[in-house]
């Protein structure tokens, strides 16, 4: 079995910074792609950026130019650093990988997910 355990949300008001923090552990041969979504009340969960296990990244237009995505290989970790925050980026942030097991099979995780709240 594989956890993914996302940390770093909080409270912050509208221009602060927060950095979230994904660890993934268990049974992990290797993570291939790795991922942060969101969602609101009332949304569909949506996609915040994506990491290749090569380091390709991809973000929603929305949140490109003031956060970035990276992550350690070496720590199973994936990071969302989060600058110029704003009241719609209020959400619950879920981190998402596909890991390859040890019968080789890759398989798809979710997080539990960790509140993200921006003030006005």
């Amino acid at each position: 079995q594989v956890q993914l355990v996302e940390s770093g949300g909080g409270l912050v008001q509208a221009g602060g910074s927060l950095r979230l923090s994904c660890a993934a552990s268990g049974r992990i041969v290797s993570i291939n792609s790795m991922g942060w979504y969101r969602q609101s009340p009332g949304k569909q969960r949506e996609l915040v950026a994506t990491i290749t296990s090569g380091g390709a990244t991809n973000l929603a237009d929305s949140v490109k130019g003031r956060f970035t995505i990276s992550r350690d290989n070496a720590k199973n970790t994936m990071y969302l650093q989060m600058n110029s925050l704003k009241p719609e980026d209020t959400a619950v942030y879920y981190c998402n990988a596909d890991v390859r097991s040890l019968n080789g099979h890759i398989y798809n995780y979710w997080g539990q997910g960790t509140q993200v709240t921006v003030s006005s």
